[in-house]
């Protein structure tokens, strides 16, 4: 779904939590997550430490999404 997308010239960035499978079905961001059960989450944190680390995560994407790539690029 993501190469459709791009395909059609937006832009996207694949938020997951195992970057090997974003790479294999093409996706040109790609930002990594927490765990698979919570990715873009943390349960065992409190209410503020998890806002923040979500805070993050959605930043990261945002700046992926703005960042012009030449093919894959995993946004560490």
């Amino acid at each position: 779904m993501v190469k459709g997308i791009e395909a059609t010239g937006l832009p996207v960035v694949h938020l997951c939590t195992v970057t090997p499978i974003s790479m294999t079905v093409g996706a040109n961001r790609i930002v990594p997550t927490i765990a698979i059960p919570h990715p873009l989450g943390n349960p065992a944190l409190d209410k503020d430490e998890e806002y923040a680390l979500r805070y993050k995560l959605v930043e990261k994407g945002l700046q992926a999404l703005a960042t012009p790539v030449d093919g894959q690029t995993i946004f560490e």
